[in-house]
């Protein structure tokens, strides 16, 4: 009777599994499909904007229903733009605070800041939007941007970035807000990446006279870039996607400057202002196609971290 009931045991075992096989596969088909839907739906939406316009619709910068000409230039460069501010601001910002956390804050302050970026990261982003409209905008207008024109505007070259006049609003302030949205993100997942490392391996490093600064350069940093780079592509993705922070305040001017204090536009605050006024087939097209623009340009950051960190895996091996 055992035999008996150790093979019945086993069948029931060996069927679990293959139900349990067959259910992952579902779950993995349907996100392949959820992702092909959501592809198709947009390119079909966006095909009378892309038979009107073709590829000139990436170079042409003017934006205007009336005439029914449309340009995504200046949402693309808007876009693009105040995400590499908010990142050039946010990753040493988010890297020092990850590294105060995990290598010299205190045991009683690190619970409590850790508390504090969380609760920064769940602030809902029209919050930020109001608060960097009402508040931050004006001390913005009021005092850093004539101090930078004063101090970099005769700068040769770079002078021409912050030219013009003291609206609060704008392309750098755009960024700077995106910047203060992104941080908690990218210091919450270096910080648990940081503490994942082996305390030995730190441990060892401080016994041959290694500073900190020498730890985690030498040490933390390449236990843990996989996940580094991975909170960084993190927020890179919420400053490229974010829609109403940026709407309040980067200005919803479809104008190129060369001045970062001028108003711009970018592609979800363009479709968040937009889309529910869009008349006609192809006004509606062409919102739908900087909709498939902002995925495209998703994916493709995605992809350059994904060989940047194949890169990487590979030189480990070959150093080893």
């Amino acid at each position: 009777m055992s035999k008996v009931h150790s093979a019945a045991k086993l069948k029931r075992q060996l069927l679990f599994d293959r139900v349990f096989r067959k259910t992952t596969w579902l779950f993995t088909l349907i996100v392949f499909t959820l992702l092909a839907a959501l592809i198709g739906s947009l390119i079909i939406g966006s095909m009378p904007a892309i038979k009107t316009f073709g590829f000139d619709f990436l170079l042409n910068a003017e934006w205007n229903p009336v005439t029914e000409q449309f340009g995504a230039l200046v949402p693309i460069t808007g876009t693009l733009i105040t995400s590499i501010i908010a990142l050039s601001i946010g990753i040493p910002i988010s890297f020092g605070i990850a590294l105060f956390l995990t290598e010299l804050s205190p045991p009683w302050l690190r619970r409590t800041l850790g508390t504090a970026i969380e609760l920064l990261a769940g602030i809902p982003s029209i919050i930020y939007g109001m608060w960097g409209l009402f508040v931050f905008a004006p001390l913005f207008a009021e005092t850093l941007q004539p101090w930078l024109q004063d101090t970099l505007g005769h700068v040769p070259g770079i002078g021409l970035l912050f030219e013009g006049a003291f609206m609060g609003i704008g392309i750098l302030t755009a960024g700077i807000i995106l910047a203060i949205m992104v941080i908690p993100f990218i210091a919450a997942v270096m910080r648990d990446v940081f503490e994942i490392v082996p305390p030995m391996l730190k441990e060892s490093t401080y016994a041959l006279g290694a500073t900190t600064w020498e730890v985690i350069w030498y040490v933390v940093l390449p236990y843990t870039r996989t996940g580094v780079v991975g909170g960084i592509m993190l927020g890179f993705g919420r400053a490229l996607g974010e829609t109403m922070a940026v709407t309040f305040v980067i200005g919803n001017a479809h104008q190129l400057h060369a001045s970062l204090f001028m108003p711009g536009n970018s592609i979800a605050s363009a479709l968040a202002n937009e889309f529910t006024e869009a008349d006609g087939e192809l006004y509606t097209s062409a919102l739908i196609e900087l909709g498939l623009i902002l995925f495209l340009i998703t994916f493709i950051v995605l992809a350059c971290s994904k060989v940047l960190l194949m890169q990487l895996k590979k030189r480990e091996g070959s150093t080893s």
